[in-house]
């Protein structure tokens, strides 16, 4: 069985293993935006510009500290590699703290062209923008200009420094969210050097990108940067209240002495504060200690009392998860039940009477089956339909699906966590088998046409009455009210 982070970055190995793309002669390109002049590559009808700064770089004096915007430049800046990811524990790519960078794919031509805002996924500690599962040049070659952007991680972007460095870190759990409100920021006053209508942004996500994506949809002030939004596998559940961020924040300083962090937190060395970073998650009591927090500033309320409050009015929605998600965490035949490191939201003591509740439902599932679905359910497709139920409660159109399409191999007949992107992005191998190439093009042409803002062919909207569902396989097709009575199981609970 794998850790989520191992699983995190196996994926993203396996994932760059689906890359098929023949290697193209390119030329370069040079661009006049707005922040200044870019030199990027232009292949097979694509112009691509990677490691573009949009922010200043979060260092220094500006460690912890919310995003300052990026300083123009004069000169050409050599826009053709990317640049590093983000610090974190995995180090089979460059990482640094001077990360605030966004990786652009655009068509040839004027447009205007409908632009995707991409947030990678690596459950806040991890990820890179630049993986190449969201090589942007198949949604380039359909008119749509890709954005793929990059965030603070982990203790740099997740932790509330208020209680340990003084009140002018107040909120500090909440620059990730920041460094996305930036990177969009830039794109509305940059993109139309791209051909990019500023006005027709989808953000999306997968995972943690997912999860962030729907947060964005409770941030108010961030409401004017985007015009649609994608979650895949998400939830807006991944948020603390105040107090319980100042916990969190005592449990890094805790562990930060135990690991004989001598230098000042602002000064230390970034690989020192992942080793203080990974001790306090191993032994924290709850499974995802660095969240975002409800400050006071940015964030009022819980981002599902905002959105029900008309924080997305007027703004489409494209939601859903896949089948057995957990099965990529807990293992394809979980032998226990689940405890606290199994679980993303509830407490063991309020998840286990569901649990049971599981097994009552469905008598005739496996136990290993019934566990699979149930940590699901509490992981992934229960917040997803808090947050689909909420935005089409204001009559906002939302369209909601699930992946039952299912894997091979080691993930034999299931539809395992991420196992949607490829089939979303449309990166599968030319030996894939036909029905896998089928639900490919089914689900690109419906992703395609939905950051168009056009309508989804044989897509019911969703609505909280009759819960109109895409089931993804082949053949797709609509169910009403899927899992009823699974649901009902929930009520009540990851309401806020």
């Amino acid at each position: 069985m794998l850790t989520r982070r191992e699983f995190v970055q196996q994926a993203a190995l396996a994932i760059g293993g689906l890359r098929y793309a023949t290697a193209q002669t390119a030329n370069g390109v040079v661009l006049k935006t707005p922040s200044g002049p870019l030199r990027g590559l232009q292949t097979d009808g694509v112009r691509v510009f990677r490691g573009v700064p949009f922010a200043q770089p979060p260092v220094g004096d500006l460690r912890f500290r919310a995003p300052q915007p990026v300083t123009p430049w004069k000169q050409v800046r050599n826009a053709t590699e990317f640049a590093p990811a983000a610090w974190q524990q995995d180090k089979s790519h460059r990482r640094s703290e001077d990360c605030l960078y966004l990786n652009i794919w655009a068509p040839q031509g004027t447009g205007p062209f409908s632009v995707y805002v991409w947030i990678h996924g690596g459950g806040f500690t991890g990820g890179r923008s630049f993986d190449p599962m969201f090589d942007g040049t198949n949604f380039a070659k359909n008119g749509i200009v890709v954005i793929t952007v990059a965030y603070r991680l982990g203790v740099f972007g997740f932790l509330d420094m208020e209680p340990l460095l003084g009140s002018s870190y107040r909120g500090s759990a909440n620059n990730a969210l920041r460094d996305l409100i930036a990177s969009l920021t830039w794109v509305k006053q940059n993109v139309a050097a791209f051909g990019g209508d500023p006005d027709k942004v989808t953000i999306g996500g997968e995972s943690a990108g997912a999860k962030l994506t729907c947060l964005l949809m409770g941030v108010p002030s961030a409401s004017g940067l985007f015009h649609q939004m994608i979650s895949e596998s998400g939830g807006a559940e991944r948020i603390w209240s105040k107090d319980r961020a100042n916990q969190i924040a005592d449990e890094f300083g805790a562990a930060w002495r135990a690991v004989g962090g001598g230098a000042a937190i602002t000064k230390a060395a970034p690989g020192e504060l992942i080793v203080a970073q990974e001790r306090m998650i191993r032994t924290s009591p709850v499974h995802f200690p660095l969240r975002v927090e409800i400050d006071g500033d940015l964030i009022q309320q819980t981002p599902l009392a905002t959105i029900r409050g008309g924080s997305t009015r007027g703004k489409r929605l494209l939601i859903g998860t896949n089948l057995d998600e957990s099965a990529s965490f807990i293992g394809t035949h979980p032998a226990k039940d689940a405890d606290s490191q199994d679980l993303g939201n509830l407490p063991v003591e309020k998840f286990h009477p569901i649990d049971h509740a599981y097994k009552k439902l469905y008598p005739n599932l496996s136990p290993e089956m019934r566990r699979i679905r149930s940590v699901t359910a509490e992981e992934y497709w229960v917040p997803t339909m808090r947050v689909a139920e909420a935005h089409a409660g204001g009559g906002n159109e939302t369209y909601l699906y699930r992946l039952d399409f299912p894997g091979e191999g080691h993930y034999a007949g299931l539809a395992f966590h991420s196992y949607d992107l490829r089939f979303a992005w449309n990166h599968l191998p030319p030996e894939a088998a036909a029905n896998a190439k089928t639900l490919a093009g089914t689900m690109n042409t419906a992703w395609t046409a939905f950051l168009k803002g056009e309508a989804l062919s044989g897509w019911p909207a969703f609505d909280n009455n009759k819960q109109t569902t895409m089931i993804l396989d082949v053949p797709s097709h609509v169910a009403q009210r899927p899992h009823a009575e699974e649901l009902a199981l929930w009520n009540g609970l990851l309401t806020q």
